[in-house]
């Protein structure tokens, strides 16, 4: 699974197309890989508890070890950019790979269309997503379920659920909430990926974002 883990931004971070394992065969999908109300507020605590969450709203489903890195940030690699992937692949198969210890490789969050949110590696660890070694360690990802080709797949109910996690993240963080420091997998250095692709409205996204720090920070004050 070496041209796997190159692929989806894993050990060697080498650009690629993404190989996945599908019925137990290497399959290559063309494209690129890879909720809540209110912001949390501060970061989950600093223990690794199984189970733990950063983000309140999601569910837990712990990926392979062999698919991050364990790390302490932000007090080793200060966390400054959320980058926006789409697994090009449904939300089954996209946990089953960030599971598999032969992936070498997956995304700290997965996000489905329905709005459920899925947490599989802690802010804390470096998650092996983005193919190149900086922005893994400065960065979490988040992966969105479907295919870059259908517009469909991105719903209101994954726009809204994932525009207030990425708020809460950025809330936490101090990240601002603009397309320097919101980005797709594509425009990471060195990537050949495509995603989000044309069909993701930026602007509508960062609008969500927006929105939802602002609705956060009102309810507080």
């Amino acid at each position: 699974m070496g041209k796997a883990s190159a692929a989806w931004g894993g050990k060697g971070a080498t650009p690629g197309r993404r190989a996945v394992v599908v019925g137990g065969g290497l399959a290559l999908l063309g494209g690129a890989i890879a909720l809540g109300e209110g912001l949390s507020g501060s970061p989950a605590p600093r223990r690794r508890a199984p189970g733990d969450l950063d983000y309140a709203d999601a569910r837990w489903v712990a990926a392979s070890e062999a698919n991050y890195r364990i790390a302490d940030r932000p007090a080793d690699y200060p966390v400054e950019l959320v980058v926006v992937h789409v697994t090009q692949a449904d939300y089954a198969t996209t946990v089953r790979l960030f599971e598999d210890p032969r992936h070498e490789a997956a995304s700290h969050y997965v996000v489905r269309q329905s709005g459920q949110v899925t947490q599989m590696i802690r802010e804390l660890d470096v998650a092996f997503h983005a193919g190149n070694r900086w922005y893994n360690e400065h960065s979490v990802g988040i992966e969105h379920e479907g295919f870059v080709t259908r517009p469909r797949d991105f719903t209101d109910a994954m726009y809204a659920a994932s525009a207030r996690l990425t708020a809460d993240v950025c809330h936490r963080y101090g990240i601002p909430v603009d397309r320097r420091h919101i980005i797709g997998h594509a425009e990471v250095p060195g990537t050949d990926h495509t995603d989000p692709g044309r069909h993701w409205d930026w602007p509508r996204y960062l609008g969500l974002v927006r929105a939802a720090r602002e609705a956060a920070g009102s309810k507080k004050a």
